[in-house]
């Protein structure tokens, strides 16, 4: 996807993941160091794949992501607990300098630090308008700690839809 077709925070009124699955698809999802070695030790490195420079969750041959599954009419990620960085950010794509004209709209101020938020418009759990309180004063604020590698605990950025944990 460009850049230009992402939707700045500002413009979206509200967001809930809806489990509908098409975040999982199509996507190469980069991993950090201490996210493979987890993964692999896990799981084998037989659900990495390999780039320039990168290493990423390999794809089924659907383009699903190896480890999202259906449950009751929804698609569930079995790394619940575990995912990476990436996937806990999905919709939402956080940078340090706006990336087209409408930068100012999607500007967010933590503490010293400036950062510009988007979100990916083909997800299914964006509503645009007006930002509600919740949404500015919650799920953004807990994307942009995630975006920042602190410690956070997803509460407004994760499916309502299911509660599955691992085994």
């Amino acid at each position: 996807m460009k850049n230009s077709s992402l939707v700045p925070w500002g413009e979206v009124s509200n967001w809930s993941c809806k489990a509908c699955g098409n975040c999982c698809i199509g996507y190469r999802v980069p991993l950090k160091m201490d996210e493979m070695v987890r993964i692999t030790n896990q799981y084998g490195e037989s659900v990495l794949q390999y780039g320039l420079g990168k290493v990423y969750l390999r794809n089924q041959s659907n383009g699903r992501c190896t480890f999202q599954r259906p449950l009751m009419g929804r698609w569930i990620c079995t790394l619940q607990g575990t995912k990476p960085t990436a996937c806990r950010l999905f919709p939402f794509r956080m940078h340090n300098k706006p990336i087209y004209k409408r930068g100012d709209n999607a500007k967010v101020q933590i503490d010293d630090k400036t950062y510009y938020l988007y979100m990916d418009p083909n997800c299914k759990g964006i509503t645009l308008g007006k930002p509600t309180e919740r949404f500015a004063k919650q799920i953004v604020p807990e994307i942009v700690r995630i975006g920042m590698g602190l410690p956070v605990k997803q509460k407004y950025t994760t499916s309502k839809s299911i509660h599955w944990r691992p085994i």
